[in-house]
This record gives structure tokens, C-alpha cells and sequence, in this order.
């Protein structure tokens, strides 16, 4: 069962555990991924930490008609950011050119206290900026 809404002009919203579920992360993970995490932060929050296979994409870039990144491309998108708010935007932005979309109720906040993989831009482990 898909937590992706039939109409995709009208983005959902999940939590952090669902998110890690659907995107094949931590101990969330469940039968593998189906969708994408794409991160929406700005460059320094992403190298301060993020979920360890997401892929990156600041909502400025986005906004101004970005593509989206390679590895976004196919299939879903669980869209995160640091609260839920930028997420929300991106979501909303994505469903308007299309794209099946949900975002992240509290966003990394949620996601950290959940005890879920944060990784910074070495590898090593990351923190929520």
C-alpha cells in the first residue's frame, strides 16, 4: 500500500520512520526502496548531516527550475528538509511539474530523534544543523 496520494497535485505527509521505510534507510527499511530521499537543505546543513543515501538538492535551486538530481529521476520522491517547512514548499513545487511527492512531518529534527542514520559529508556521523 503506497502512502503516495492517487492525485499528485496534492502532495502528503509523512513521518520520519515511514520516510526511512519507504526510502530504504536504517532499521525503518522495510523490503527495500521504493522512492527517493531528497534533501532540500542548504549546502551547509547537508555536509553538517544528512540521511546517508539521499540525494541533494537545496529548495533555492529548485524553486528557480532545477532539475531534479540523477539520482531523483525514477520514481517517488520523500522530500526532507531541517522542520518540514522548506519540504512542504518543495513537495508542492514537485506536484505542480508532476512529480509524486510527499514530505517530512519534522523534517531531520524528526528523523535524528528517531534514531535514525545521519552521516555528514565525510562519512562520518553527522549532526542536524
Amino acid at each position: 500500500m503506497s502512502f503516495f496520494r492517487r492525485d499528485r497535485r496534492v502532495p502528503g505527509r509523512v513521518t520520519a520512520q515511514e520516510a526511512a521505510a519507504r526510502t530504504g534507510q536504517g532499521k525503518a527499511a522495510e523490503g527495500g526502496a521504493d522512492a527517493v530521499l531528497l534533501d532540500v537543505r542548504e549546502p551547509h546543513e547537508w555536509q553538517a548531516g544528512h540521511a546517508p543515501r539521499a540525494v541533494h538538492l537545496p529548495l533555492s535551486a529548485l524553486a528557480a527550475g532545477a532539475g531534479l538530481p540523477a539520482g531523483a529521476q525514477a520514481g517517488p520522491i520523500v522530500v526532507i528538509c531541517r522542520s518540514g517547512n522548506r519540504s512542504r514548499r518543495a513537495a508542492d513545487l514537485l506536484a505542480a511539474r508532476g512529480t509524486e511527492a510527499v514530505d517530512v512531518i519534522g523534517g531531520m529534527r524528526d528523523w535524528a530523534a528517531a534514531g535514525l542514520p545521519v552521516v555528514d559529508s565525510r562519512g562520518g556521523n553527522g549532526t542536524v544543523a
